[in-house]
């Protein structure tokens, strides 16, 4: 035990150093492991408690999560927060990692959470009170627990959690491919160790690309390349409609805007495939009457080094805000009255517009990182008041704040056989982020619009869309729009993109004219983002981004069975008749 104590104060320390986190409260942690905690239904999950060796009844984190090691989420959540004061249940979701039952996906995640936050208040070390804290599907499952919150939740840290899986499998009516068919992977392999897993993993994406992502049909592909079956991802691309009633078990949608007492800190990332639903979460808290405070970086959902430090030191923050407020009354019926023996100290964040938490002045309760400008800014809410300004697609592939001439449409070809690529963007495959994309603009299947020079730094911060005038042979086909921000050197960086899928009867496509040409709005994930004097706005528009999305076929076959493959002859209109554009949210000048 003390060896395992003395090997965990060094991998906290060497974290610590790396990453630069606030300095820990103590280096002497307890942690009991193999927790056996019964469910409603008589299944049994496993946990581990982290605490500063001192006992007392510190305040409580619960972290649920399906990827069970040690390493790294024992250490990230676990001990690391423990050595800052804190008390850490870190469980096993069902299924995973020798808890019991079966690991469905989002369906047991409610009761499992309630049945655990009600064990936990017949501990002895249990406080009375809890937070909740996590990334991705350990933000998922707090959602979840939101439908119905158990007495004593005092706050959730979403970062980067969905609330619901339908768009997040299905962005714009189109398969995310790579970043479902990689979670799948992850979920049903053996586990074997961290390391292990780790390397499996790695050799997995590569058959994924190799084979899954180049035959046809695509279900059974994923099942050669990986040589096992994968019932979550069947069922995934078996049920393609938004709308479909398979979709509802996941959606917490209608916890969000129903619970205004819990307090939330929302934290995402400008590069991550769930910052729309972060957004959406801030916007259906505010909704129902709450405040919460949201956090958006510019790194991606899986650059985890990139983040922690930033996001940790965020949450440190405001969980010392949330135990340090008057203590609630007791929890009648369970046994335990709520109090605490330590509160930890509040700490400057970085990145606040309004100096540290410390009493002194109150954080901005929305802080961004502005892209370009490469620095943080606070704002009252999200979004910001800005300006709504248009850019108009010109023939010559202009981009100008002046409507279009009398012109041609441009046209291109996309062939699903050689589907446009995937360079940069917000999702979770190799290659994602901030990306130079020139060599992707050069290919004939990407129009690009582009701006002159600009006389003076802009600041894009909020909604972005692009309003196209489509054409296609085909009634089945995709659309793609990405914003970059093109240096002086030629550099086109990517900063925000959106996707969307038209097939007749899906409601995507506005209204047709009698030319056939179809009016298309296509929701760019929003931005905070400065183009500097010098630097020229660009629109990319192409037919997809393989493998992030599934590419389209064209036939309107099934995506799990298509194997017919047919190239589509795309146009785009910009006249006074069709003006094409593309429409941001402006800072006023000095906002």
């Amino acid at each position: 035990m003390r060896a395992e104590r003395r090997r965990g104060a060094l991998a906290a320390s060497v974290a610590g150093r790396l990453m630069r986190l606030p300095p820990a409260v103590t280096r002497d942690v307890r942690v009991t492991r193999g927790i056996r905690v019964p469910m409603r239904d008589g299944v049994v999950l496993l946990a581990d408690h982290y605490a500063p060796a001192g006992g007392g009844r510190p305040p409580t984190l619960l972290v649920r999560n399906p990827y069970g090691w040690d390493l790294p989420i024992g250490l990230l959540y676990g001990r690391l927060y423990a050595e800052r004061g804190y008390q850490v249940l870190v469980q096993r979701c069902r299924g995973t990692f020798g808890s019991g039952g079966t690991f469905e996906p989002w369906v047991q995640e409610a009761a499992d959470g309630r049945d655990t936050a009600s064990w936990m208040s017949g501990q002895d070390w249990y406080p009375g009170e809890f937070a909740t804290i996590g990334a991705s599907y350990l933000g998922y499952v707090q959602w979840a627990l939101l439908d119905d919150p158990p007495p004593g939740l005092r706050g959730m840290v979403v970062q980067m959690g969905p609330h619901e899986y339908a768009r997040v499998t299905w962005p714009g009516g189109a398969f995310a491919l790579d970043t479902m068919a990689g979670w799948a992977s992850m979920l049903s392999h053996p586990k074997r160790g961290p390391v292990r897993d780790t390397l499996r993993q790695l050799h997995e994406k590569r058959r994924l690309r190799r084979i899954a992502y180049r035959e046809l049909p695509l279900g059974p592909a994923v099942a050669r390349a990986l040589g096992r079956d994968h019932p979550h991802l069947d069922a995934w691309l078996a049920h393609e409609a938004g709308d479909d009633p398979y979709w509802s078990a996941s959606d917490h949608s209608a916890g969000l805007a129903g619970h205004p007492g819990v307090p939330v800190l929302l934290q995402g990332n400008w590069y991550d495939a769930f910052l729309p639903q972060t957004l959406q979460q801030y916007a259906l808290l505010r909704a129902g009457g709450a405040a919460p405070r949201l956090t958006v970086g510019p790194w991606t959902h899986t650059a985890i080094g990139r983040w922690w430090p930033a996001f940790m030191t965020d949450s440190l923050d405001w969980l010392a805000g949330v135990f340090s407020e008057p203590e609630p009354e007791p929890v009648t019926g369970h046994g335990v009255r709520p109090g605490r023996e330590f509160v930890p100290e509040r700490r400057a964040v970085p990145g606040s517009g309004r100096g540290a938490a410390d009493g002194t002045a109150e954080p901005d309760p929305v802080r961004l990182f502005v892209l370009g400008a490469e620095e943080w800014r606070g704002f009252d809410a999200w979004p910001p008041r800005a300006l709504s300004r248009r850019w108009y697609l010109h023939p010559g592939g202009r981009l100008d704040p002046s409507p279009p001439p009398p012109s041609v449409p441009d046209r291109y070809r996309y062939d699903p056989a050689d589907p446009t690529p995937a360079v940069g963007g917000a999702w979770t495959g190799a290659g994602c982020g901030p990306r130079d994309n020139r060599a992707l603009e050069a290919r004939a299947d990407v129009l690009t619009f582009t701006t002159d020079p600009l006389e003076a730094d802009l600041d894009v911060v909020g909604e972005v869309s692009a309003e196209l005038y489509v054409r296609s042979t085909l009634a089945h086909t995709d659309f793609f729009a990405r914003l970059c921000d093109v240096h002086p050197d030629g550099r086109s960086v990517d900063i925000t993109d959106g996707l969307i899928r038209v097939r007749p009867g899906s409601g995507a496509a506005g209204e047709v004219d009698t030319d056939g040409v179809l009016a298309l709005v296509l929701e760019l994930a929003p931005t905070a983002c400065r183009f500097r004097a010098g630097h020229r706005i660009r629109l990319q528009v192409s037919s997809g981004a393989h493998p992030r999305f599934a590419r389209n076929p064209g036939s309107g076959e099934p995506t799990a069975s298509a194997v017919r493959l047919l190239a589509a002859e795309q146009e785009i209109h910009h006249d006074p008749r069709r003006p094409s554009a593309v429409r941001l949210g402006v800072l006023p000048s000095g906002g």
